[in-house]
Order: C-alpha cells, then sequence, then structure tokens
C-alpha cells in the first residue's frame, strides 16, 4: 500500500512539473521507478500507459486554457506516434543487463540538458507569429519519440527545448501543444510495449496509481504555467534528475566505483546544483525588473505622444 502511495505521489509531482514545463513526466517517473528496481522496459511500458490518461487530461487542460495550437500537434504528434512504436519495439528486444545501462545514460544527458537549458539560457523570445514549417517539425518528433520511448522519457526534453528556441510560438503555447501531442506518442508507445513485452509484464496498478496522481495535477499544472517561472523549476528538475540517474549508474555492475568517488560525484553534482538554482532565481528576478522598466518606459513614451498629439491638435 505505502509503494502505491509513493507512485501516486510520483505521478502528481511528475504531471505538475511536466505541464508547468512541456516536458520530464516519463524522466522523472522512469528516473524513479528504475531507482526501485524496476527493470527499464517495464518502467517505461508503465509510464507510457499511465500516459495515456495524463498527456489526455494535459492536453484537454491545455485547450481550455488556450495554450494549444492544433497545426503543431497533427506536424509533430503523428511522426512522434512512429517513432514512438519503434523505440518501444526496440527496447522490449534487449535484455535488461543490456537495456539498465542505454536508459540511464539518456536520463542523464537528458536531465543535464533541461537543467543547462533553463539555467543558462531561460526561455527564447523573437519570432513569435511565423509558422513552423513540417519540415523542421515532422523530423523532430520522430527523434523526440524513438528516444521517449527509449529512455523513458524525452518527448518534452527534446521537443520543448527545440520549439521554443524558434522563438516562433509563445512559451504556453509550446508547452501546451507538446503536451497535447504526446497523447499520440504515449498510445503508440505503450502498444508497442505491449506487443514486445505482453500484459503479464506490466503491474497496472502501479500504471493506475500513476494515472491517478497525474490526472490530479493536470489542470494545477495547466493554470500554474501562467504563473510560475520556468527557469527556475526547470534548474530543480534537471539536477533532481542529473542526480538520480548518475546514482543509478554509479551503483551498477559495469562502473566499479569505491564508495568515496561516489560521495565525490554526488557533492559536485549537489554544488552545481545549488548554484544552478541561485543562478535561475537571481536571472529571473532580474528579467522581471527589466521587464518592469521597460514597461513602464513604454507607457510614458505613449502619454508624452498622446500629448503631443493633443498641443498639435489645440
Amino acid at each position: 500500500m505505502r509503494v502505491l502511495i509513493l507512485l501516486g505521489l510520483v505521478g502528481f509531482v511528475a504531471q505538475l512539473v511536466d505541464g508547468s514545463l512541456g516536458m520530464a513526466y516519463g524522466v522523472t517517473s522512469t528516473t524513479l521507478l528504475l531507482a526501485a528496481g524496476t527493470g527499464p522496459a517495464v518502467a517505461s511500458a508503465t509510464v507510457h500507459l499511465a500516459e495515456i490518461g495524463t498527456t489526455l487530461a494535459s492536453g484537454v487542460s491545455h485547450w481550455r486554457f488556450g495554450n494549444v495550437d492544433w497545426r503543431v500537434v497533427g506536424k509533430i504528434g503523428v511522426p512522434g506516434a512512429v517513432g514512438a512504436f519503434a523505440g518501444a519495439t526496440f527496447l522490449s528486444s534487449l535484455s535488461t543487463e543490456a537495456a539498465a545501462p542505454i536508459m540511464s545514460t539518456i536520463l542523464l544527458v537528458l536531465g543535464a540538458y533541461v537543467l543547462v537549458r533553463f539555467t543558462v539560457f531561460g526561455l527564447p523570445r523573437g519570432n513569435l507569429g511565423k509558422p513552423l514549417r513540417r519540415r523542421f517539425l515532422v523530423p523532430l518528433g520522430l527523434v523526440a519519440g524513438f528516444i521517449d520511448s527509449t529512455g523513458g522519457g524525452g518527448w518534452g526534453p527534446v521537443g520543448t527545448p527545440a520549439i521554443l528556441a524558434s522563438g516562433r510560438l509563445s512559451p504556453r503555447k509550446v508547452i501546451g501543444s507538446v503536451d497535447a501531442g504526446e497523447f499520440l506518442v504515449a498510445v503508440a508507445a505503450g502498444s508497442g510495449f505491449l506487443v514486445g513485452l505482453g500484459s503479464r509484464n506490466i503491474d497496472f496498478a502501479w500504471v493506475g496509481v500513476l494515472l491517478l496522481g497525474g490526472v490530479v495535477a493536470a489542470p494545477i499544472a495547466a493554470w500554474l504555467v501562467r504563473h510560475i517561472p520556468p527557469r527556475v523549476l526547470g534548474s530543480a528538475v534537471g539536477g533532481l534528475i542529473v542526480l538520480t540517474n548518475a546514482r543509478t549508474m554509479l551503483h551498477g555492475d559495469r562502473l566499479r566505483v569505491s564508495g568515496e568517488v561516489r560521495t565525490a560525484v554526488y557533492a559536485a553534482i549537489c554544488v552545481l546544483w545549488a548554484a544552478a538554482l541561485a543562478y535561475s532565481a537571481r536571472e529571473y528576478r532580474r528579467d522581471r525588473a527589466t521587464e518592469s522598466v521597460e514597461g513602464v518606459e513604454s507607457g510614458l513614451g505613449r502619454r508624452g505622444d498622446e500629448q503631443e498629439a493633443t498641443a498639435s491638435t489645440g
């Protein structure tokens, strides 16, 4: 019972993060399932089957808050589903011993990417309103879908920063559209794992509690995306993913690392993580202050123009 409650909390927190950042549900959930000793393919299958419900709830919530561009969803979601099914059947064919280091490496890289992306660069701006081209979204969807199913997550960490970097869609629309497209990816990946693993190897009670926690969090996350600083949250989640997967790799059989070395690595990661959080918080406050000054200057400029126009007409 304690395990099921913990999984429900994991699903809630993971969806809260995913719905706010447009990424990290699968990466966060799979990381914790691996840490609990679940096999890589079974962990990814459990998460993706739960995501069928959570992504549907998240997509509907984002749609109701006006955060979805359906043209982007169609162009990235369908190829993403193809890539996800291929990745699921590939991972299902590997042994647990072969798959574990592959998945941990992918998750570690994705976590580092999320940490650096939000800490150093924040949310890019510019080019808003220009259409996103199919030749950009289709290969992006294929790659993101394949990595998502083989790594137990990756749809958001690959898709969201790439579309954000284009600057052609507002951050909330990027997050909402990526979350809505993930429903197709989850359905395809879940189907691929059922074909490759069979239903007997999957604990559907775990799927259910992950799903329940995510469904409860989905509308809250869709609302929070307008109110919380994504830069700080991205740094926090990225650091957690890096630390957890570094622990998984250092305790593996292939890397024979002493306890002193592991402690030193953990300490270094924690120091860098704390520094990243402090930097993100400082840059966020600086950006807010700059926006406030620009808003005041813009308002004063408009008022001066109005006064000049009134004087000239008088």
